[in-house]
């Protein structure tokens, strides 16, 4: 549900935001639609992938030393920071060996957890998430705070709702990594493209997300997921 003015940090309290704030006030029956689906929805398919995860535990443990679960700090509704759970990919303590993004060659990913990045089934986990209320099935994809302390005004907006395990700027915005390895071609450093070319063009998509909201629109983007993962089998 949608937070409380007054009980937004003081940070959220601009114009920019108010915008979008007030046109998501006046959406209340999809915004209870979208929470009382992320719940039940979550329930039956941890119960239906319950197997799943239990195969997938196994492979993880037999593959490469380390947890089954990665988890990171992110940040959701309200600025708030929260763990958010991942099928492991890389190899134990990845993070401290090397940068925070990700290349499509990453030595330090695992070889079954190049398998469950192609076909994202290293997000299961956060259907955990999804039941606790910090993430959604569709919103904006959470960040990490380095980056989230770079938003705009504007960009706070995406966090009036809960991050999302998918999002219109998942399935269209296909040219991340070409943008990064241009930078890294030409000198440049990757983080410094993904703050200053990647992540706007990201919230452009997230933005359009919160100034169209509706539940049903929420379905449709679940069923654009889905049709892009089966093309991409």
């Amino acid at each position: 549900m949608l937070p409380k003015w007054d009980e937004l940090p003081s940070q959220f309290h601009n114009g920019e935001v108010r915008e979008y704030y007030d046109i998501l006030k006046r959406k209340r029956a999809s915004l209870i639609a979208k929470r009382v689906f992320d719940i039940t929805a979550a329930f039956v398919l941890l119960l239906i992938f319950s197997p799943v995860f239990i195969v997938l535990a196994g492979m993880i443990k037999i593959d490469s030393r380390g947890p089954v679960f990665y988890r990171q700090s992110r940040v959701t509704t309200g600025n708030k920071d929260f763990l958010i759970y991942k099928f492991r990919t890389m190899e134990k303590n990845a993070d401290r060996k090397g940068p925070l993004l990700t290349e499509n060659d990453d030595a330090r990913i695992t070889r079954i957890g190049k398998t469950l990045r192609k076909y994202r089934i290293d997000e299961l986990p956060q259907l955990l998430n999804t039941i606790t209320g910090d993430m959604s099935f569709v919103g904006a994809r959470p960040e990490v705070r380095k980056y989230v302390d770079r938003y705009s005004n504007e960009m706070l907006a995406t966090l009036l709702m809960p991050a999302g395990i998918t999002s219109t700027a998942s399935i269209c915005y296909k040219d991340e990594n070409e943008i990064m390895e241009h930078y890294k071609k030409k000198g440049g450093d990757r983080e410094d493209a993904y703050i200053n070319e990647v992540l706007p063009r990201k919230m452009e998509y997230n933005l359009d997300y919160l100034k169209t909201f509706r539940f049903r629109n929420d379905v449709k983007i679940m069923g654009q997921t889905v049709a892009a993962m089966v093309k991409h089998t």
